[in-house]
């Protein structure tokens, strides 16, 4: 999918792009992810699809903008699979998402 360009329309004062960007970045927390889970966001097709639309993060055009990419990017990645967006509904996967980030951060 194509990806909107940074001089995209404004929406209240907010490119397209600006907008997208601060959601995706707020993806890296999984306790986030675990609140759209609760919320039942996960259950609905459109909002699954504009996950899929979303992977044009991980172009390195785009990936540069985020502040942790990494994490960022692993999320769009396991948000693609049904099973992680049904797990995501438990803390014991929350804990481990933030176990295994603390510990590429100890390496990297």
């Amino acid at each position: 999918m194509t990806a909107p360009p940074p001089s995209s329309p404004k929406f209240n004062n907010h490119t397209r792009f600006e907008i997208e960007l601060e959601f995706v970045q707020s993806l890296s927390n999984p306790w986030y992810l675990n609140h759209l889970a609760a919320q039942k966001y996960f259950d609905q097709p459109a909002f699954v699809r504009y996950l899929a639309y979303l992977q044009y993060w991980k172009d390195p055009a785009y990936a540069r903008y985020l502040s942790y990419p990494g994490p960022t990017l692993r999320a769009i990645e396991l948000l693609q699979e049904e099973r992680f967006r049904r797990d995501i509904l438990s803390p014991d996967t929350v804990l481990k998402m933030i176990e295994e980030g603390m510990k590429a951060g100890m390496e990297g």
